[in-house]
């Protein structure tokens, strides 16, 4: 019986037994590992966001301040003084003693341009020369683009340079070569038409716009035909492929696919020749200086302005003329520009 009652004795005189003990410290709270973690907050992203436009800002900013400083120092400084010179005129005061005086004229050197025979001249000067050059220049370039982009051109890149070299010679120098070689007595070129029996005087009045339009040819011929093979080559050749074999010829590829293609270059190159055209000044100026020119100074508007401003001294004469050629070029650039767009928006 001794040996049955040992354990009983150990329970404390007959009390259950505690829990584990836990060392005398305080049970932890249930850990929360377990638990799916919080989001984080996302107050600090709407700074970091602002932070990056600034930065984005600012770097966009640092990029273009350079060109509206330049834009605004070669163009609109410019354009706005020759807008305020163009509002006063010069008067003898009394008997001329004193000297001329700048004073407010108001619209008059707008009104006194426009109502000289001359300067109204020179735009019709400049429409028989856009008639002559616009269609000339156009189409031959075109030509020549498309006659380059054919699989049977041959030496692309030689034709390439040969036909952009004259438009790396200045216009002086250009409009020089050209008065050799109109001269008579020295020009091989007027030496060889005569032994042929054609005779021709470049510097008559009836010689002097073709001879004009041939040296602007000749300069910016190459140009254009640069750019309208630069779009030709961007043509997806899977559709002229298709095309050909579906029986397309030469003609009908070039009409009905690669021309509809690259109609915005054509646009552009129409534009920037008309602009060009109504700038016309160191072709006929150079050709005014050969003996027995018809040129006369005053005959095209951008030599009017020329001859007001540095033969005349007539500064608010010559920056009324500027602004009205300016103006002229506006209107026709945006004529063109909606004439176009009508065009490509219809179905």
């Amino acid at each position: 019986m001794s040996g049955a009652s040992g354990p009983a004795s150990g329970n404390d005189g007959g009390r259950p037994p505690k829990a584990p003990s836990s060392q005398g410290r305080p049970a932890k709270a249930p850990s929360s590992q377990g638990r799916p973690a919080k989001a984080p907050s996302s107050q600090g992203r709407p700074s970091k966001a602002l932070s990056s436009r600034a930065r984005t800002r600012l770097a966009a900013g640092t990029l273009l301040a350079p060109f509206f400083a330049l834009f605004t120092v070669a163009m609109v400084v410019p354009v706005a003084y020759a807008l305020w010179l163009s509002l006063f005129t010069e008067k003898q005061s009394g008997l001329g003693f004193d000297g001329p005086r700048t004073v407010f004229d108001g619209l008059g050197n707008y009104a006194a341009a426009l109502g000289d025979q001359a300067f109204r001249e020179g735009f019709w000067v400049l429409l028989g020369y856009c008639a002559f050059y616009i269609p000339l220049m156009g189409g031959g370039a075109i030509v020549l683009a498309l006659l380059l982009d054919t699989a049977l051109a041959r030496a692309r890149r030689f034709f390439q340079l040969a036909l952009f070299l004259p438009h790396a010679i200045p216009g002086l120098i250009a409009a020089l070569i050209w008065i050799y070689l109109y001269t008579p007595q020295l020009s091989p070129v007027v030496a060889a038409m005569e032994a042929g029996g054609i005779g021709f005087d470049f510097f008559s009045s009836e010689g002097t716009l073709p001879s004009i339009v041939n040296i602007a040819l000749w300069e910016w011929l190459g140009y254009n035909v640069v750019i309208f093979y630069a779009a030709l080559q961007a043509v997806d050749r899977s559709l002229l492929e298709a095309a050909t074999v579906d029986g397309a010829g030469n003609w009908r590829i070039a009409f009905s696919i690669k021309l509809p293609l690259i109609r915005s270059s054509l646009v552009m190159v129409l534009l920037f020749t008309i602009i060009g055209s109504l700038q016309l000044f160191t072709e006929p100026l150079i050709l005014s200086r050969g003996s027995g020119s018809a040129v006369t100074s005053t005959w095209t508007p951008n030599m009017y302005a020329y001859s007001a401003a540095f033969e005349r001294n007539d500064y608010g004469l010559a920056a009324a003329a500027s602004v009205l050629i300016a103006l002229v070029a506006a209107v026709l650039s945006f004529a063109v520009t909606r004439f176009t767009n009508r065009k490509e928006a219809r179905p």
